[in-house]
């Protein structure tokens, strides 16, 4: 009976050793790893509390966030993510309107100067605030032109050059 009782204590007292043995992972420290998770995203915040990472702020995609929200549950001690953070709209990843793309930029004026190079008689100046083509060129040109100034898609370009039907 004795080797019973002793024996049965000893398994008591395994078991709860074995349990409070188990090292839970301190807010401190979950905080810390997800913090280092989530500053790939510099829209995010995350706050961890009593396990649960608590993610919030600006994605620019909803696979963005998934993928920060798989790895915030992947940490070792997380237990749930709530989810407060929300994506862009997408009319913040179109491009700005072609108003604030500068056209007196050096930069875009030196592109357009040299796309047309090569054409006669063509000259690209910044007229009250806007890039404008003057010259004298001919028809065929004035076609060359246009094109490739409109693949660079500089924005608005004003044509006044004079065509000459050669």
């Amino acid at each position: 009976m004795k080797k019973t009782i002793a024996m049965a204590a000893l398994a008591v007292a395994i078991s709860l050793g074995s349990v409070s043995c188990k090292k839970k992972v301190s807010d401190t420290d979950l905080q810390t790893q997800a913090t280092t998770v989530v500053t790939s995203n510099p829209g995010a915040s995350v706050e961890v509390k009593d396990g649960v990472a608590h993610l919030s702020g600006t994605f620019e995609t909803q696979e963005a966030k998934d993928e920060m929200i798989k790895q915030l549950k992947a940490i070792n001690g997380i237990k749930d993510v709530h989810d407060m953070a929300t994506v862009a709209p997408a009319a913040a990843a179109t491009p700005a309107p072609v108003e604030t793309q500068s056209a007196v930029d050096p930069a875009v004026q030196q592109k357009v100067q040299d796309a047309v190079k090569d054409i006669p008689g063509v000259k690209v100046e910044v007229i009250n605030g806007e890039l404008t083509l003057t010259g004298n060129i001919s028809s065929s040109d004035a076609r060359k032109v246009k094109e490739s100034v409109d693949a660079l898609k500089v924005g608005k370009v004003n044509y006044n050059y004079t065509v000459n039907n050669k």
